[in-house]
């Protein structure tokens, strides 16, 4: 997604979230490569800039399984699945966010070191709470639990053809050969754009990127 498309994406996020600013969980989902990430962080800053207390943001993929455990149970090969995430963990930090009794600490993936890191985020007990993840919505065992503990869902909707230019890229600058990033595309992050558009429908309203 360019700046300019990603910040028209924030800015109508901002907007229906400034007319609703007592919400405490706000979700931001949409198949991998949308660019959810960026567009968290300028939702963020242009709620701040509306004088809008943001408690802070909580990744999704802060929940990833570790590589060491990915291998151990068979599943590395498909990194970023559904199955690959810890996800009653993820459920259990939004629990406590809601909760608002004290400091939450959220883990962050850490994109250079393919490793998702603890307690990297500190959540206030006051303001939004943004989170972002492919599967917000999604309506699978255990994974259905994350949407009935967010207050709003956006669902950014983006072109597919764009995406897989997208994911190309991002596993090229991490990496893998043209023709590896094209295989994975292919094999796993296909699927997993198709499992979370199916669930488009469970979000409170879309935004095109």
């Amino acid at each position: 997604m360019t700046p300019s498309a990603s910040e028209s994406v924030a800015r109508q996020i901002v907007d229906r979230i400034a007319a609703h600013p007592r919400l405490r969980l706000l979700g931001i989902t949409g198949p991998p490569g949308t660019g959810k990430s960026t567009v968290c962080a300028l939702v963020a800053r242009g709620l701040d800039e509306r004088g809008i207390e943001v408690a802070g943001i909580v990744p999704m993929d802060g929940f990833h399984l570790s590589n060491a455990v990915l291998h151990a149970l068979g599943r590395a090969d498909r990194k970023g699945a559904p199955d690959t995430f810890d996800v009653d963990g993820y459920c259990e930090i939004l629990r406590r966010v809601r909760r608002a009794e004290g400091t939450v600490f959220a883990p962050e993936y850490r994109r250079d070191m393919h490793e998702p890191i603890a307690a990297s985020v500190a959540i206030a007990p006051r303001g939004i709470v943004l989170t972002e993840g492919n599967y917000l919505g999604v309506d699978l065992p255990r994974w259905r639990d994350v949407r009935g503990l967010l207050d709003e869902l956006v669902f950014i909707d983006t072109d597919r053809t764009e995406l897989v230019r997208r994911l190309v890229e991002r596993h090229k600058q991490h990496g893998r050969r043209t023709d590896e990033a094209a295989h994975w595309v292919r094999t796993v992050d296909s699927d997993n754009i198709d499992l979370v558009c199916a669930a488009a429908g469970r979000a409170d309203f879309t935004v095109r990127a």
